[in-house]
């Protein structure tokens, strides 16, 4: 009886654990699916320059960081079925076809309504009021697109000017390679590699953290090691340019005052510059008398004139004795 009791319980309580089970994990990806969108706050930290961060900076970071695997797994889900039916199924023609079969089914129902019962089927379904968005949800869907472009615009700018050197130097490496896959890799393609990169590779450094911050931290050391080398490096290459620099200074330096001496010295300004040198003596020949004979002037007297001696009668009495010669 035990044995028939054991093979009993299963068949008859297996439908009901599934249906438990089944209902456990809808309502734990329920509570997690809301505690995705509660998290949707405005982050307490900042970035670097003191700028507010947006919600959907929480938000992405839950969504990515697997706090909560189930909303995480279904998002992930969602964004690859896009891009594979955007890819594959022929959405637009599914939107056009059911617009035209919906408008045609709505027009011949209005119009064999009024043939047969005078009255139109379909515009006896219309409502007193047309449908419109309230202005609340309006407010609400255009606050959270621009807390959106926010999130996306705050984002580049924080790794173009390196906030974090790690998140620039992985956006370089995922341009550089998104450069030359997409030569060969089509635009689905490429969307489908880094939305999978994008959230299974944080779930693979959850899995592997020790491993990983162990290697991070080596390479950071070797990094350091080698910066620290190149700049040493580079201050004994600067310490002796300069050095040389000073040394050939100097050199040109007392070149140019031997130079500037030696110029000084053999200069004649410099050689009639002491004062108590005499002055020149100018010799004067004495000149013969015979030159004189040609000229009109004077002999000049040899003699100091004495100061108590007559005064020389002039010329002109002579010439007055002579006037009655000349008269007669």
């Amino acid at each position: 009886m035990a044995s028939s009791g054991d093979v009993k319980y299963p068949a008859v309580n297996g439908p009901a654990s599934v249906a438990d089970s089944v209902a456990a994990e809808a309502s734990k990806t329920g509570a997690e699916l809301r505690g995705l969108k509660d998290a949707k706050v405005t982050p307490s930290t900042t970035a670097k320059n003191g700028q507010q961060l947006t919600h959907y900076h929480s938000l992405v970071y839950s969504l990515l960081s697997w706090e909560r695997p189930r909303a995480t797994a279904i998002s992930f889900a969602s964004v690859v079925f896009f891009i594979l039916a955007a890819r594959f199924l022929p959405l637009l023609r599914w939107v056009f076809k059911f617009l035209y079969i919906s408008l045609g089914v709505t027009a011949a129902a209005e119009g064999a309504g009024r043939l047969v019962l005078n009255q139109g089927l379909t515009s006896s379904f219309r409502p007193r009021k047309y449908y419109t968005l309230p202005k609340e949800t309006v407010e609400g869907i255009l606050e959270d697109l621009e807390q959106l472009a926010d999130f996306f615009l705050i984002e580049f700018q924080r790794i173009l000017f390196a906030e974090n050197v790690l998140h620039t130097s992985a956006a370089f490496v995922a341009a550089f390679l998104s450069y030359w896959l997409i030569k060969i890799v089509p635009v689905w393609g490429l969307a489908l590699l880094g939305t999978s990169i994008a959230y299974l590779g944080p779930l693979f450094y959850i899995s592997n953290r020790e491993i990983i911050d162990e290697q991070v931290a080596q390479i950071q050391q070797l990094i350091n090691a080698q910066a620290n080398h190149a700049k040493e490096l580079a201050n004994q290459q600067t310490a002796r340019a300069t050095g040389l620099m000073k040394q050939y200074a100097n050199d040109y330096s007392s070149k140019a005052h031997e130079y500037i001496g030696n110029r000084r010295s053999a200069s004649p300004e410099v050689a009639k510059a002491p004062v108590s040198a005499p002055a020149p003596v100018v010799k004067t020949e004495p000149v013969s008398p015979t030159k004189f004979e040609t000229t009109d002037f004077p002999e000049a007297p040899k003699t100091e004139p004495l100061v108590d001696a007559p005064e020389p009668e002039p010329a002109a009495s002579t010439e007055n004795k002579q006037e009655p010669l000349l008269a007669l």
